[in-house]
Formats: structure tokens, sequence, C-alpha cells
């Protein structure tokens, strides 16, 4: 989904301004719509992908387009600043407990959810075998632009209550919000072994992809290297592990070519 993070940045602008409008409206509400917010946004990606049959990558290129032009329609290019949004607002991802970050919480509670789901129940099977193989998993009976459509949706909703955390974090919210987080979220999948085309990865390989990027990210400005050559050292990490991954791959399809004419 290359629309997350302008689904991340619409939904914090979005959330932002209304806690400018009504400062009282309690924390938890206000996640409740970051967080459905996010998920009409991928909502409407899945329809478009389950319902017109385009693929996922040319409608979220066009959408996330149009999220970032909402961003500067409704807040008419102006900035919401920290001395705007209410204490409260600002104070979950601050908070501590048992010495760790109430953000660091969110992400070891979602990483566990999302193994349990995607190793452990029948949707999260489905988005495999959708992913994988659209056409065996058809005529095996699954609804594969349904599947679609509800992995959009959660993707969304997680973009959401990411929008309101990373505004809240930062306690600011602009038009160009998370910009470049796209290719960010794309290396750190690819980096932890999830497949670009789908079907093949885990959670955690993903969270470890991110956190070699969060590493590598923090230890080059440390030794002097220029911002342009950190992009392009996160490209070509990309390309590495598309090459290893689509390797790997090819190796386990001969070995089971070799066993089937062995057995033939």
């Amino acid at each position: 989904d290359l629309s997350v993070a302008a689904n991340l940045a619409l939904t914090g602008m979005v959330v932002a301004m209304i806690n400018v409008a009504m400062p009282a409206l309690p924390v938890p509400v206000i996640i409740i719509i970051s967080a459905g917010f996010g998920a009409l946004l991928g909502m409407f990606n899945g329809v478009v992908v389950w319902k017109l049959a385009i693929p996922p990558i040319v409608v979220t290129l066009g959408t996330m387009t149009i999220f970032r032009g909402t961003i500067f329609l409704l807040s008419d290019g102006q900035w919401v600043n920290s001395h705007e949004l209410s204490d409260s607002f600002k104070a979950l991802p601050r908070t501590e407990i048992l010495g760790l970050p109430v953000m660091s919480w969110i992400t070891v509670a979602a990483v566990l959810f999302f193994s349990l789901v995607m190793g452990r129940t029948t949707l999260g099977r489905a988005f495999y075998a959708a992913g994988g193989n659209p056409h065996a998993a058809t005529y095996a009976g699954i609804d594969v632009g349904k599947i679609q459509f509800w992995a959009f949706t959660i993707s969304g909703a997680l973009a959401g209550l990411t929008g309101y955390l990373w505004v809240s974090r930062f306690a600011v919210a602009f038009v160009d919000l998370a910009g470049g987080v796209e290719l960010n979220v794309v290396a750190a999948c690819v980096i932890g072994g999830v497949a670009i085309m789908g079907g093949i990865g885990t959670v955690a390989g993903a969270m470890l992809g991110a956190l070699f990027l969060g590493i590598i990210s923090n230890a080059l400005p440390v030794v002097d290297i220029s911002p342009f050559w950190q992009m392009a050292i996160s490209g070509g990490a990309i390309i590495i592990a598309v090459a290893l991954n689509t390797q790997a791959n090819r190796g386990k399809g001969r070995i089971i070519l070799k066993r089937a004419e062995h057995v033939t």
C-alpha cells in the first residue's frame, strides 16, 4: 500500500484540526476517530482494487496523490503547531509504563496480535494465499477481491492510528507529514523477507527490517554520511533483498521440480 504514508498524514492533520477545534475531546475518542478515518481511506483503496480490478500499485499511487492534495485543501497549506494542541493530546506517546513509552507497548502488542492473526487464523492464511497465487486461491474458494479489501482496510486503520501517534509525538501537523516514508516501508518489508508480490513474509520479519533501517539511519549520520547517500543505501538494500528473495524462491522451485521428475 503506497498510500499508507499519505493516509497517515491526512489522518494526522484531521485529528490535529479536531483537537484545535475541540480541545476538551477525550483522547480515546480521538484515537477511535483516527483509526476509523484511516480505515475509511483504506476501504476506498480496497473497493477500487476489488470492484474495478485495477492493480493495487496503480490505485495506491493515485490515492497517495489524492490524500496529499486533500491535506492541502483542508489546512490551506497551514501548519498545526505545538502550542495549538492540547496537553492531553500530546501526552500519550510520552507516557511510560514499566520504563517503556506507550508507543513501544503499542508496537509490541501490534506485532504479537498480527503475528497470531497471520499464522493462526483463516483470515491470515487467506492473505498469504491471495498474495502468493490469486488464481489458485480463487479455485480454493477464496474471494481474492474481498481479502484485498480487508487487507487495505486493516492497513488503513493502522495508518490512521499511527497518524495520531505521529502528530502527538512530534506535536506538529503539516502538508508533507511523513513524506518519503513509503520508500522506508517498502524497504523494511523487503529486507525483512516479505515478497513484493505478496504471499511470503512474516510480521516479525517486517519488524526486524524496520529495526535494521532504523539502526542504519541513525548510524550513518554519526559517521558523517550524506543524506543523499543514505537514500541510495536504502534503495540498494531493497534491490539486494529482492534479488536474494528471488534467488531463494527459484531454488525452492527447482527442488520441487526435481522431486517431481524423480517421482515420475
